[in-house]
């Protein structure tokens, strides 16, 4: 019992701070709530530190903390699952989240909502905590639902600005849209287990392997159903294609929570979810065959959108579409531990990316068009270094954290046999390319080349500047994450692939089925450790194709000065790119008009011409019309009353004579 109750300090420590600081933050000032809450984080992360060590020496369990309902044969319960995917996740949550709280210290010295904002930034944390901790079903959709919500208020945060109210309702309404997908999974779950605790869940998912159930027709296996629409959940909130419109839009929210909600942690919990799930998942080839080619496309697409990005922010975010789709393709060819590896190194060079670029923003007083930038690396050193760390991660460097967990999610779907892998490996082959490509473009257009700020700010002041409109490096409390954050980015790959891809570290948290899947088993003969494999690196198919996309990248920032008609295939291509594929003009002007047409028929037809007119109103008059004819009859004679009385019983006594 002592166990759950140190476990128990990780969520619920960020809970009261955040409770504490939301109701009485404002009365005691700045220092009180950022303090609370980093100390509350500070907590969390201290006990994820903890159970990591614990579960490496071994340590596992399934905690109930309490009953939470008991309803016939169903207990539905608040627990912990305790194993090595628990802790990690753990440790990644924390840590990037304890980053952030000390970042916004500095970002968001000035802003009138400093209170409230750390509380939410604290509640988000205890969300995720309980999501990646849960054992079972129904605190994984609290866990899931908590994060969204937060995630609404947050992206929302500047509550006046109506581009921020657009983006956090369009975030809302779309993962709306993926959690029917999830919320249906999990009723089939109880339907067919009578529980939703993931022990049972997992020991009894074998036996009901030839179970099938009727869709649509045909019969199909249960899991096939089950597995697809949990993904529909995952692929709302990890943002895969087509339910992925929300993220580039919630960029509206302030830079800490690009790096905490769509960088490191929220987007990742669709990951984490079927990770977690693979014991259901390896049942079902068909399940697996759709999650890979949903990932495989999303990973390429999303590529290629971040090409032609301008705003330093969402070039960031449609990096992270991107890369979320390089970890969909890892679960979809059974590679679950090597999707979970990228997610861990993906949340520190994509967390330092976007706080980067928060100081990018604050050097360059608030504009983020990286066509109005140039050679801040004269003027911000730090940020420039570790902005250029995040990246070289990113697009795959040998030895650097991103080559390691990129190059294996390359590797599972070449050797993979699944439907669909075989597409999926030259899809994330080009996706390599597209990532140098738009990594490169960002870099050199913002900290090297032509000082275009100069001129921007010459035209729209009209005059020349003077020192403070000079772009400057950000206070310490922002540039320390950023080089705190820029060592795991470098050394967090080479240190744990070995014992966490090729050890036992992932073996009681994650089920593969090795007589279907053998990839894993075919990279683990060729792999002879890290270092070697940074070596062989410089020889890939990859590596050649990543520096392809670093001189065309630097071609076009450098040296491509002169103004040149494109051809009209480039000219379509980026026409189709500018319109975002037209999901959103097809869901903003077919889907939603559509509905709130419909809606606006409905109403005008049956609410107002059949129910009030007829129903409310018709009644309405029908009554008056009596009551008029009936008020006619009320005279106040009682001759006229007696002569009524005679003939109703004329009347009655004539029926029961006929009768």
């Amino acid at each position: 019992m002592q166990m759950i109750h140190i476990f128990s300090a990780a969520p619920f420590a960020p809970l009261l701070a955040s409770i504490f600081v939301g109701l009485f933050g404002k009365y005691f000032g700045k220092g009180f709530s950022h303090t609370t809450t980093i100390l509350g984080v500070g907590v969390a992360f201290i006990v994820a530190c903890y159970t990591l060590y614990l579960t490496i020496s071994g340590y596992t369990a399934n905690l109930v903390l309490y009953e939470w309902l008991r309803s016939g044969s169903y207990t539905f319960e608040v627990g912990f699952m305790i194993d090595n995917l628990t802790a990690l996740m753990m440790v990644v949550v924390t840590f990037v989240s304890l980053m952030v709280h000390i970042y916004t210290v500095g970002y968001m010295k000035d802003d009138p909502g400093y209170s409230r904002f750390f509380s939410y930034i604290s509640l988000f944390t205890f969300a995720m905590l309980m999501l990646v901790m849960s054992n079972n079903f129904l605190q994984l959709f609290f866990g899931w639902e908590g994060v969204g919500l937060v995630s609404y208020l947050l992206i929302g945060f500047w509550y006046k600005k109506p581009t921020a109210i657009h983006a956090n309702l369009k975030a809302f309404l779309v993962n709306r849209v993926g959690d029917i997908g999830l919320a249906l999974g999990i009723a089939l779950i109880l339907f067919w287990f009578g529980s939703l605790d993931y022990d049972l869940i997992f020991n009894r998912a074998a036996s009901l392997g030839g179970e099938h159930m009727m869709f649509g027709g045909t019969s199909v296996s249960i899991f096939s159903v089950i597995c697809i629409l949990l993904f529909i959940g995952a692929m709302g909130k990890s943002a895969q294609i087509p339910l992925h419109v929300w993220l580039p839009d919630s960029m509206e929210g302030p830079t800490p929570i690009s790096a905490l909600i769509h960088a490191a942690t929220m987007v990742t919990a669709g990951i984490f979810m079927v990770a977690r799930l693979s014991p259901l998942y390896e049942l079902s080839d068909t399940a697996l065959s759709f999650i890979t080619i949903i990932g495989a496309i999303t990973a390429l697409s999303m590529g290629l959108m971040g090409i032609i990005q301008n705003d330093i922010k969402r070039v960031i975010a449609y990096s992270t579409l991107s890369q979320l789709g390089y970890m969909t393709v890892a679960l979809g060819v059974s590679a679950y531990s090597v999707a979970i590896f990228h997610l861990m190194t993906h949340a520190f060079f994509k967390a330092l990316l976007f706080l980067a670029a928060g100081s990018v923003i604050i050097g360059m007083h608030h504009d983020q068009d990286i066509r109005n930038m140039g050679n801040l690396k004269k003027y911000m050193p730090v940020t420039w270094i570790t902005f250029l760390i995040g990246s070289v991660a990113l697009i795959g460097t040998p030895f650097f954290s991103g080559f390691y967990s990129k190059e294996i999610i390359i590797e599972a779907a070449k050797f993979s046999s699944i439907y669909g892998s075989s597409v999926a490996y030259w899809m994330l082959l080009i996706g390599v390319f597209c990532t140098a490509l738009y990594s490169s473009r960002l870099y050199f257009l913002v900290f090297h080349g032509q000082e275009k700020w100069r001129l921007s700010n010459t035209v729209k002041h009209g005059h020349g500047l003077n020192k403070s409109q000079y772009p400057h490096e950000s206070q310490s409390l922002i540039t320390t994450p950023l080089v705190l954050l820029a060592i795991p980015s470098v050394v967090i790959g080479f240190i744990t692939i070995e014992p966490l891809l090729f050890g036992d570290f992932f073996n009681r948290a994650i089920v593969i089925n090795h007589d279907l899947h053998q990839n894993l088993g075919e990279i683990q003969h060729h792999f002879s450790g890290a270092f070697a494999m940074g070596l062989h690196g410089f020889l890939t198919l990859p590596f050649a194709l990543m520096i392809l996309g670093l001189i065309v990248g630097w071609w076009m920032t450098s040296k491509a000065t002169t103004k040149k008609t494109p051809n009209k295939f480039i000219s379509s291509l980026k026409g189709i790119l500018e319109q975002g594929y037209g999901f959103d003009r097809f869901y903003e002007h077919f889907l939603a008009k559509g509905i709130r047409q419909s809606g606006e028929y409905l109403w005008s037809r049956i609410d107002v011409n059949f129910i009030d007119r007829i129903m409310v109103n018709g009644t309405a008059h029908l009554v008056g019309r009596a009551s008029k004819i009936l008020k006619g009859l009320q005279s106040g004679y009682i001759y006229h009353y007696a002569f009524i009385m005679i003939i109703g019983l004329f009347l009655i006594m004539t029926f029961f004579i006929k009768l």
